[in-house]
């Protein structure tokens, strides 16, 4: 990781400010460029134009495609095997991910944020925040006491065969 360069946003709405990018404050975008997305080979391919917006952010990554990019590609994400899958002129076009890329991102997002002090602040919490003591779930201990013979029923789930059954929650609250 060599200095800072510039992130490489999806276009928002018009020049909004950017929360959650880097910690406790907004980022403006420094401009806009419009590039030529391509995914797969000269044979099977899909392009679009996608404009993004940049900001001056120390990052792992270059750019990020969200649910525009998503959109205007009409990718369907499988996250858990990393890829992508997009409609192409040929047949469907695979975009897979690289495992140990994503480790290496990760560690690399680590080393980041202890720039950004994060590190510092999550320990701050330690000293303010006693977790040896459950949050009070606003009900007494007694209304929380789940008895499965009186609290539940038998629900026939086959519409045909009366020994198919499962146990279900009686007394829900309304939300």
């Amino acid at each position: 990781m060599a200095g800072t360069f510039a992130l490489v946003l999806p276009t928002v709405i018009g020049g909004h400010a950017f929360h959650g990018i880097t910690p406790e404050k907004p980022t403006y975008p420094l401009g806009k460029i419009a590039l030529d997305v391509q995914f797969r080979t000269v044979e099977n391919f899909t392009k679009e134009k996608l404009e993004f917006e940049v900001i001056d952010w120390p990052s792992q990554y270059h750019a990020l495609l969200g649910r525009t990019a998503y959109a205007r590609f009409m990718a369907v994400p499988h996250y858990t095997y990393l890829l992508w899958r997009i409609p192409g002129p040929k047949g469907p076009i695979t975009v897979k991910g690289s495992f140990v890329i994503s480790d290496k991102c990760d560690k690399d997002f680590h080393k980041l944020s202890e720039s950004f002090g994060m590190q510092a602040e999550y320990e701050a919490t330690k000293f303010t925040t006693n977790h040896d003591v459950l949050p009070d779930g606003g009900r007494s201990l007694q209304e929380q006491a789940f008895d499965a013979s009186k609290d539940s029923k038998e629900v026939q789930v086959h519409p045909t065969d009366p020994k198919k059954t499962t146990s279900i929650v009686a007394n829900l609250d309304s939300a």
